[in-house]
């Protein structure tokens, strides 16, 4: 009786996950964009490597073969395809992105991926990726596509700033997020094929060179990077305002990465109950000592959206984590939790 009375005020709960706590969405759920990128079928019949089938690694090492020329040719003739393949050189990722993006669109970034299919996704670049001693990756949470980025580009250009832009900072709006607070949001659904995409992502900057990243997931963005985690090239793993990892604790994500949490009090998300039931619901929070993440100050940006508030707490220790400071300088900036 004792373990039914538990099943059913957890079904309850995971229902208020999905029917109220932020407003109900109704309609057909979002199809993920998953495959090749637009232009494949033509760069396949051409003899090129398979986007599918040919690693990040693998796409480095054809692109190092060829000559700059040959690049640049490539860049022009098929620029949806080499714009969005991971392991290609930057430079001419950002070249080929170029020529299918408006001048100006994304003011202040460069353009790493740029995904017209569905709602659109795009992968945007603040400092120089090839350079930068540190990398950071923002992932966000619902409502993101390529029409609507402002949320997660004010967190990237917050992060860059407050690590006086020294820490490349990757805004990566690179997977079909839910729209508003619905049944995509309490699954995993569209996070698992965020998952896939995200560890391909990291796989490609490791082909290329550029430092392993940190990694800032905001979040329904913190489900996606729970998934991806056992896979992922990155040092560190951040998640803030997050309903989950689905994961019972950090051991359990298999990850060398070090984990961080932050939560806000005043962040709505503290009242979605943290279960995971019949594929509802995103597990235990990260944010409970109890999950095992080293914790990150915050209180003072907001709420769910304030996380990367000029001045908060919680910014000053994401530049912290995301520039390779000392641990200690992280868990304590601005003060405690």
């Amino acid at each position: 009786m004792r373990r039914l009375t538990r099943t059913l005020i957890t079904t309850a709960l995971v229902g208020a996950v999905v029917a109220g706590t932020a407003g109900w969405v109704s309609g057909a759920g979002q199809m993920p964009v998953t495959g090749a990128p637009p232009g494949t079928g033509a760069w396949r019949a051409a003899g090129l490597p398979d986007p599918e089938r040919t690693s990040p690694a693998g796409v480095a090492r054809y692109f190092a073969g060829l000559s700059p020329v040959r690049q640049r040719e490539l860049a022009r003739t098929y620029p949806t395809v080499v714009g969005n393949l991971d392991g290609a050189p930057p430079e001419l990722r950002y070249e080929a992105n170029a020529r299918t993006t408006a001048v100006g669109r994304y003011e202040g970034a460069r353009v790493l991926a740029h995904d017209p299919r569905g709602r659109g996704q795009v992968v945007l670049v603040y400092g120089d990726l090839r350079r930068a001693a540190h990398v950071a990756v923002v992932v966000p949470g619902s409502d993101v596509d390529a029409g609507r980025v402002r949320p997660l580009t004010d967190m990237a250009r917050a992060l860059h700033r407050a690590t006086g832009g020294r820490t490349a900072v990757i805004a990566w709006a690179g997977y079909t997020t839910p729209v508003g607070v619905g049944v995509d949001a309490a699954t995993g659904r569209l996070a698992e094929a965020g998952a896939d995409r995200l560890a391909r992502f990291t796989d490609g900057l490791a082909a290329v060179g550029t430092a392993e990243p940190s990694l800032f997931c905001h979040s329904y963005g913190s489900v996606v990077c729970g998934l991806a985690a056992h896979r992922l090239k990155a040092k560190d793993l951040v998640v803030f305002g997050s309903p989950g990892m689905r994961a019972p604790n950090a051991a359990a994500l298999g990850t060398s990465a070090r984990v961080w949490a932050a939560k806000d009090p005043a962040d709505w998300i503290d009242r979605v109950p943290n279960v995971e039931f019949a594929g509802l619901g995103h597990g235990t929070d990260p944010a409970d000592p109890e999950f095992g993440a080293r914790p990150v100050p915050a209180g003072d940006g907001g709420g769910h959206g304030g996380y990367c508030a000029p001045g908060s707490r919680s910014l000053r220790a994401f530049a912290a984590i995301a520039q390779g400071r000392d641990t200690r300088v992280a868990e304590h900036a601005g003060g405690a939790r």
